[in-house]
């Protein structure tokens, strides 16, 4: 059995109320979004809310610092970031049968996703290896700048 939650549509009469929830838009909503839990309200999650609260709280508290990147906002920031990114891949690449299942039931596919959702979890992988990338880097100059590591080199691109 699957540990994941069945997160049911808002309920309705029939399921003619509802729009069906594309591979494709999902993926792109979390890629783009997920910090803020754009894809969370698309899916209709409970408590996308406070997803999106979280990422806008981080977000103005990290705009609040003197130097942005610095500050602890901004590195907690990283954590719904590379969330966003691993559900867009994990939603792109699941099969059609059981996205459908948990998020369009009772409604009929009429063909099969094909290659766009596989193409947003490839641009989705290379943004997110870029950015997880980048932000380890950061956090290890910082630290090590922190701590005295690196006294004497000069980082400068002079």
């Amino acid at each position: 059995m699957s540990s994941f939650k069945t997160f049911q549509p808002l309920p309705s009469g029939s399921t003619q109320d509802r729009a069906f929830i594309s591979k494709v838009k999902v993926g792109l909503l979390a890629a783009l979004l997920g910090c803020v839990g754009a894809h969370w309200w698309y899916l209709r999650r409970p408590h996308a809310w406070m997803v999106t609260a979280i990422g806008l709280v981080l977000m103005v508290a990290a705009g609040f610092a003197e130097v942005w990147w610095e500050n602890p906002a901004f590195f907690l920031l990283f954590i719904p970031i590379l969330d966003g990114f691993i559900e867009a891949i994990v939603l792109c690449l699941m099969s059609d049968a059981r996205f459908d299942a948990r998020y369009n039931p009772g409604l009929v596919r009429t063909s099969p996703s094909g290659w766009g959702p596989v193409l947003v979890a490839g641009f989705t992988l290379l943004i997110g290896t870029v950015a997880l990338m980048i932000g380890i880097a950061v956090i290890v100059i910082y630290v090590w700048t922190a701590l005295g590591w690196l006294d004497g080199f000069d980082l400068s691109s002079d």
